[in-house]
């Protein structure tokens, strides 16, 4: 079934253009498991052939991840946590994944919605929390907007290098998806490395906070 999925959201892409990676880019910020590695990257190969702007591709997919990512923070807003928690696993949010983007905001406030628009499975996730603990719009608009651009340069980049080597990977979506997220791997790993250092600024402001107001 995902097979079949993947190679529909794929068509979608190169049928519907800009309107597609729109669509597409505002489900997969949603709770809805499009896999933003086979929206982006091939429609920059296609840019490379005259079928797309390449800045183009990167707008419609940020534009699109914003319009679902606030889609979810005003959903979660309304709906709140106890419902989610009850109801959520009937909608691709199992407990278990809800609790980790619940803390992610806890722990690393507006910064963290920065990052986590950088990292696969949790920037999908991590509008609800947002949402829920009432994050300041304003601030989660900016960080989202600035995070979904740069993942979409970043898969964009990757999708021309990785499919203009290899372009017979256009008639297999989901080997093209497992190629890209190893190519990946190094860009994850160097944002993880920020987020680690970014989390240890914030425990030393806290232990310096008290010392500064003596």
């Amino acid at each position: 079934m995902l097979h079949d999925l993947i190679t529909t959201w794929f068509h979608w892409v190169e049928a519907w253009g800009y309107g597609g990676i729109v669509l597409l880019m505002a489900m997969e910020s949603t709770v809805f498991p499009v896999p933003s590695e086979v929206v982006i990257p091939p429609a920059a190969f296609w840019a490379a052939q005259g079928k797309f702007s390449f800045w183009g591709v990167i707008f419609a997919g940020t534009v699109g991840s914003y319009i679902g990512s606030a889609t979810s923070y005003i959903i979660a807003q309304k709906v709140g946590l106890p419902l989610l928690h009850r109801y959520g696993k009937f909608f691709f949010l199992p407990l278990e994944k809800q609790i980790q983007a619940e803390l992610w905001v806890r722990h690393f406030g507006v910064g963290g919605i920065f990052f986590a628009r950088l990292l696969p499975v949790i920037r999908h996730l991590i509008s609800i929390p947002a949402g829920i603990f009432r994050m300041d719009f304003y601030k989660f608009s900016v960080v989202t907007i600035i995070g979904s651009g740069l993942w979409c340069w970043v898969l964009a980049w990757f999708g021309q290098r990785a499919l203009g080597e290899s372009p017979q990977l256009l008639e297999s979506p989901e080997q093209m998806v497992m190629v890209l997220k190893s190519k990946l791997i190094w860009f994850v790993s160097a944002i993880l490395g920020l987020l680690v250092l970014y989390f240890a600024a914030l425990i030393l402001r806290k232990k310096l906070a008290p010392t500064q107001l003596t």
